[in-house]
Parts: C-alpha cells; structure tokens; sequence
C-alpha cells in the first residue's frame, strides 16, 4: 500500500474547544429555558422574532418558490418517501408459541416525537428537509418539530416549502446549539424530542452527541466524507470531477480515493488542480484537498477492501468493471454508489436513500438515517399456568445462581400458587439440580 497523496495531521484541540463552548451552552439553556434560547438566537443569529413559523408566513414564502423548483422538490420526495416506505414494510410485527402456554411476540411502534434539524449557512438544504422529515412521517411519527436557521427575515423559502411538503408539524426559525436544547427540552412547543435527526455544523453535531441518552439521535456526525474506489478503467475526469463535488461540503470534508492502478492515482492527481481552479467556490474546495485529501495504492482488491473498510467513509462510490464484486465484498460504509452513472449528488439529492450517514468511521458498527431509527422494536409475552411450571422452575434456578434471591422468590411464588399440591423444597431442588 503506498499514498500517493495524504492528509495532513488534524489537530484535536479544535474539537475540544467546540465542547466546551457547546456544554456551556446545553447547561444554561438546561438552567434558564427559553429566555436563554432568545439571547443566543439574538446573538447568533440575529434574530428577535418568532420562532414559530406562523401559516401565513409559510404561505408566503411557499408561493415564492418557483413551480419548477416544486416540482423538483416533489419528485425527490416521492423516491425518499417511497424508499422508506419499503423499509417500513421490511420490519414485521409477528408472534409465536415458543412452547405449550408461551406466547412471544413483537410490536413495532413509531416514537411520538421526533425533531428534524435542517443546517443553513452557505447552502440551502431542501433535501436534508425531505430526508429528515419525509422518513420521520413515512414511519408514522405523529408529531415531527423541525429547525432551520434564520437568514434575514426568514428560513430560506425552498427549505420552508420542503418541510411543509415532507410533513413538519411545527417549523422553528432557529438553528445552532439552541434549537438541538430546543428540541430536546420542547421549548416553545411543550413537546420534548424522542430523537433528534439531520446534519448540522460542529456545534451542532457536539450538542447531538452530549444529548445523546436524553434524546436519540440519528447518528454520530462529522465533516462530510466520500471515497472511490477505482481500477485502471476508469475516467480519471469523472473521479476528480465527483471528489470535488463532495469537497465542496466545507474546507475539512475529507475525499479519498482508492485504487489498484498507480497510473490512475497519477492522473487523478494531475487533473485535480485543473478541476479546482474551475469552481466557484475554488477556496473551500482546494483547502479540504489540500488538507484532508488522500490517494491510496494498493497491492490487490482484497487490500483495497480491507483499507476500504478502515476508513468507513460516508459515501462510498465504485468504479470498476466488476462492481458487483465490490457490493459483495464491501462492508463499512455509509452508502454505496455502485458504477460511473451513481454518482453521489443522486443520493444526496433525490434517488431515494437517504443522506444523512455515519461519519468518522461509524460506519463499522451504523447504517445512516432510516425509516427504523424513527421506530421501536417492543416485545410482549404471556405464560399461561401450566408453561409456569417450567419455566418459573427454570428461572428461579438461575436466579439463584447468579445470587438474585427476589427473582427467585418470584418465580417460588408461582409455582405454589399455581401447583399449590405438589411439594416445592426449593432448597433441595436446587441442590439436586445443580449440587
């Protein structure tokens, strides 16, 4: 394995600072409630408003949005909506008799609450909107709570009309560390968060995760990454074309490529500067290559799989000629692109996937955002009288091994009152079980 290009060292001092900025925060909206969250929404945002976005406001900024830009929006929310729905569909309720007098059984239930976060900054994210809140109501959550940052007046129209589309019940004009504590403590709402979905900033993502176990959350995010892998074959233009496109998240989105072929790695390099200089936001792409981007050679398939499979990156695009050997062998990632035509702007945008995925190698042990986060696997059971002969037998023994005497007694209890002419000397059951 050689790099022929490799990322520069990242400082953790950074993200530690972020952290104590964030804890600050959490811990004085925690103290203060929404008084807080109006001096930081001022001070960040700049913002004295409402934070509820009223129907009139929303009509508003809806019918300035473009029909040809609804229509776009609409057909990316039939395939996401579509998509989850068949996921939906995959998780089953069921029951069966274990044993004579057993009854186990599953239910699945969508949470009460969710909050959707949908980032502003730079960019507007309509399909982070459709991704969040269309998969949180393709689960049946009945009440969804969505956040997007201020900008001037109002939250960007296209994101508006995307929220109301894909089915937010109440949309706050609030972004920042103070509406993931909004959402998580129901300010302004009086509904507390279940779990908190959607991409955000630094600050964002460190509020998520120091809330994580008072509220659910999607997954454990970082700075957008992607990854290729590619044999001699193919179009070195099509993968600097496609790296650059995913760098243009922000200057610390790392964007890596993998492959067999020292002489693509070589071209892919020569041809990246030329693809940069040709962007309008040229800046923030060349500092993310510059910094976190990387070429990696390989000896053989195999290798690039196992490295592959170390970084775990979000995105994960295949280019070769045998793609489905890739899908087959392939096993940490967030979601995978599959031949030169998959591109992962389709997945950002409107194929059907959702695009909210682990980073920072969480793919090893995640999927991304999904119809099932939004949902809960509950389990039932129901042991008649007669299966309490065993099975109160059985578990008042092994309570008593692990030294839980109460579990024990009551399982004891059952098997008196419900065998109430057969004699129970637990003592010497026991010692005759197990000596």
């Amino acid at each position: 394995m050689e790099h022929v290009k490799k990322a520069a060292a990242v400082s953790e001092e950074e993200d530690a600072a972020i952290r104590e900025v964030v804890e600050g925060v959490l811990k004085d909206i925690e103290k203060r409630g929404e008084p807080a969250v109006r001096e930081y929404a001022e001070k960040f945002d700049n913002w004295t408003g409402d934070f509820l976005l009223s129907q009139e406001k929303k009509a508003a900024l809806t019918a300035s949005v473009p029909d040809a830009v609804k229509a776009d929006i609409q057909f990316a929310h039939k395939q996401v909506s579509g998509f989850a729905l068949a996921q939906k569909e995959s998780l089953q309720e069921f029951e069966i008799e274990t044993e004579r007098g057993v009854r186990l059984g599953q239910r699945v239930m969508p949470v009460q609450c969710a909050g959707c976060y949908v980032p502003g900054g730079r960019y507007a994210h309509a399909a982070s909107a459709i991704m969040s809140v269309a998969t949180a109501k393709a689960a049946g959550v009945p009440f969804v709570v969505a956040c997007s940052p201020p900008r001037g007046d109002s939250i960007n129209a296209v994101v508006a009309y995307a929220l109301d589309l894909a089915g937010a019940d109440i949309i706050l004009e609030m972004g920042g560390i103070h509406a993931i504590a909004t959402m998580t403590y129901g300010l302004f709402t009086g509904r507390e968060a279940d779990i908190i979905v959607g991409p955000g900033n630094a600050y964002v993502a460190e509020a998520k995760r120091i809330l994580f176990g008072r509220v659910g959350i999607d997954v454990f995010a970082g700075p957008t990454e992607s990854a290729i892998i590619a044999d001699a074959n193919a179009d070195p233009m099509t993968i600097a074309v496609d790296l650059v496109s995913q760098a243009e998240h922000g200057p610390n989105s790392p964007v890596w490529l993998f492959t067999e072929s020292r002489d693509l790695a070589d071209r892919v390099l020569a041809v990246m500067p030329r693809v940069i200089a040709d962007m309008p936001n040229a800046d923030v792409v060349g500092a993310a290559w510059e910094t976190h981007g990387e070429i990696i050679v390989c000896d053989s398939r195999e290798e690039v799989v196992e490295v592959s499979d170390r970084y775990a990156s979000e995105h994960l695009q295949v280019m070769t000629s045998d793609p489905d050997w890739w899908r087959d062998h392939l096993n940490n990632y967030g979601s995978l692109f599959l031949g030169e035509g998959s591109t992962v702007s389709h997945g950002d945008k409107c194929s059907g996937t959702n695009h909210i995925l682990p980073t920072r190698r969480a793919g090893r042990y995640s999927g991304g955002l999904n119809v099932h986060k939004f949902m809960k696997v509950l389990t039932y059971q129901e042991l008649n009288e007669e299966a309490n002969k065993r099975f109160s037998a059985v578990a008042s023994r092994i309570s008593r091994i692990e030294g839980m005497e109460g579990h024990a007694r009551a399982c004891d209890w059952r098997l008196r009152k419900y065998f109430p002419d057969e004699s129970w000397d637990f003592e010497v059951y026991n010692q005759e079980r197990y000596g």
